[in-house]
């Protein structure tokens, strides 16, 4: 099995906090499509006859792409698919672009799972951030979707936004759960150099989230989402029971994905490529003849810190028995010495024949995952 993902890198206008590249307004909208397309057909060969289970294009804001581009590539990536009957074909939207007509022409095209990023649902706050749309447009994309017959949503929220408190975010946590999405992504912000927000907060036009608030939110977090019924399979995802994202689920656990476009990035388990972050610069090298993609082969232990970091990071957490498998008896030895402090302090447990975060590793997982590197 094998994922494919495209990047869309359009914008109509830039957050704050983005560090995603994207371009606001292009003159190569057209010609980028043509790319996407001849890139599929000269790197398809990477994921090795592995049959494509999971299609996903995200941004930037896919929703910008024109429905006639959109369709031209939708019907490639889903011929890769060769039809297949468990296809999950994702597309980012942002709310102020969604209609009743565009969800439905979506829905020609196989797509079958949107996801939708909201942020919050407090108009102030979406304004710190000039995220463009507001709380109420939210409500009414959703309810669009719905109409439209989409059974599979998915919403992001933000939480540790510039001027939020505790009680902001458990209204807003409260709402996007009210309507019920079969999935919901949530993200502590983070301040990335060269971004507005890190800008305004290194001016001290904003400040940043006091990390006690932001463990709060996070608490607050766990706790509505358990008591709604969702299952908390990735640090960052939950989901309604059989509506994790299969096509992110893969990334986790390891399984080959290809990246198409400006700045996306492919991994097969031993070579990760990477395309330039940059539209005009990707669309010459395809005109060209030429793969954009450039490769790095993965040495063992930076094999095996990849296999730790990704699995960690979810529910099911490490599977040692494939530790071993794939690196050898002196790797698990490895891993088990260091993970034995996190043991014993119940960051870890350890569960058969898995290892994973506690409730409690889960607050200091990047600082368990570094120690368990090789």
């Amino acid at each position: 099995m094998a994922g494919i993902y495209v990047h869309i890198p359009l914008c109509k206008s830039r957050c704050t906090y983005c560090d995603f590249y994207s371009t606001v307004g292009s003159p190569l909208v057209e010609r980028y499509v043509d790319a996407l397309i001849a890139e599929l057909e000269m790197r398809l060969v990477e994921l090795g006859g592995a049959s494509v289970h999971t299609l996903y294009i995200g941004g930037g804001t896919p929703s910008q792409l024109p429905i006639a581009h959109l369709r031209r590539l939708a019907e490639k990536l889903t011929g890769t698919a060769r039809g297949a009957a468990d296809l999950e074909f994702t597309v980012e939207v942002n709310p102020d672009d969604v209609t009743l007509a565009y969800i439905a022409a979506l829905r020609t095209l196989n797509v079958n799972r949107i996801s939708m990023g909201v942020q919050s649902f407090d108009d102030h706050e979406l304004r710190r951030v000039n995220r463009r749309h507001t709380a109420q447009q939210a409500l009414e994309a959703v309810n669009a979707i719905r109409q439209a017959g989409i059974g599979n949503l998915s919403l992001d929220l933000i939480f540790g936004l510039p001027g939020q408190t505790l009680a902001s975010w458990q209204r807003s946590l409260q709402q996007a759960l009210a309507l019920r999405p079969e999935h919901l992504s949530a993200y502590g912000l983070s301040y990335e150099p060269g971004t507005v927000l890190w800008q305004q907060r290194e001016s001290g036009l904003i400040r940043e989230t006091d990390e006690e608030t932001s463990v709060a939110m996070y608490d607050c977090l766990m706790a509505s989402t358990r008591q709604a019924g969702y299952e908390h399979y990735e640090i960052s995802n939950f989901a309604l029971p059989g509506r994790r994202s299969r096509h992110n689920s893969a990334y986790w656990a390891g399984t080959p994905y290809l990246g198409l476009g400006a700045s996306a990035h492919s991994y097969d388990g031993q070579v990760r490529r990477h395309n330039p972050a940059d539209m005009a610069a990707y669309v010459a090298a395809i005109e060209h003849g030429q793969s954009p993609a450039e490769a790095e082969t993965l040495e063992a232990s930076e094999q095996y810190d990849e296999q730790v970091m990704v699995q960690l990071r979810t529910c099911e957490g490490i599977d040692l028995p494939a530790i071993t498998e794939r690196h050898g008896p002196q790797a698990l030895a490895h891993l088990l010495a260091a993970a034995q402090p996190h043991l014993q302090s119940g960051r870890l447990a350890r569960q058969g024949t898995r290892l994973a975060l506690t409730a409690k590793g889960i607050m200091t997982s990047d600082a368990i995952i570094c120690d368990l590197m090789a």
